[in-house]
């Protein structure tokens, strides 16, 4: 087994659990909004736990998802520069912007996330109780997995060009 057909099954294995993560926030919170919309008009007393634990899962899956969009090379990037340069130019961008993200991942989501979780720990939510350190956590959580993905693509930019996928504009 080849060092790209390893990372191909490291990455295939980050991706399915992303994925599977994001998916189960999106039906919990599709099955929030449900309830919520039963009850403000069938009952007539709305939920109110029900706002607030949807917003703290939209936050949730936007990270996990941006984690997901790392991990694959799916995330927004503007490649001007890139269709400019030859191949050695294109891949040394690839990889020095694969390390700048890298270092916001760390320095940012990982130690600022965890510094901003550990500060609210003792901050508790209005309606469902719960430290809001508990809802920030993802912060860091999200920032390994972009972490562990860009050590992925870094890997990737060293060992063998990478392609950067670009969609038909108007």
């Amino acid at each position: 087994m080849t060092a790209l057909d390893r990372l191909a099954r490291v990455r295939q294995g980050l991706g399915a659990a992303l994925a599977g993560f994001a998916g189960v926030l999106l039906v919990i919170m599709t099955l929030l909004v449900l309830f919520q919309v039963f009850t403000r008009y069938v009952l007539g007393s709305p939920a109110a736990f029900t706002e607030e634990l949807v917003r703290y899962a939209l936050i949730w899956t936007s990270m996990v998802s941006a984690a997901y969009a790392f991990l694959h090379r799916k995330h927004m990037s503007l490649v001007v520069l890139l269709d400019r340069f030859g191949p050695a130019v294109r891949r040394a961008l690839v990889l020095g912007s694969d390390v700048l993200v890298l270092a916001f991942a760390v320095i940012v989501l990982v130690i600022g996330g965890a510094m901003l979780a550990w500060s609210a720990s003792a901050d508790y939510s209005a309606l469902l109780g719960i430290p809001r350190g508990l809802v920030y956590a993802i912060g860091p959580v999200a920032g390994l997995a972009i972490a562990f993905a860009q050590v992925l693509n870094i890997w990737e930019d060293l060992l063998r060009e990478v392609t950067i996928e670009t969609e038909g504009t108007d």
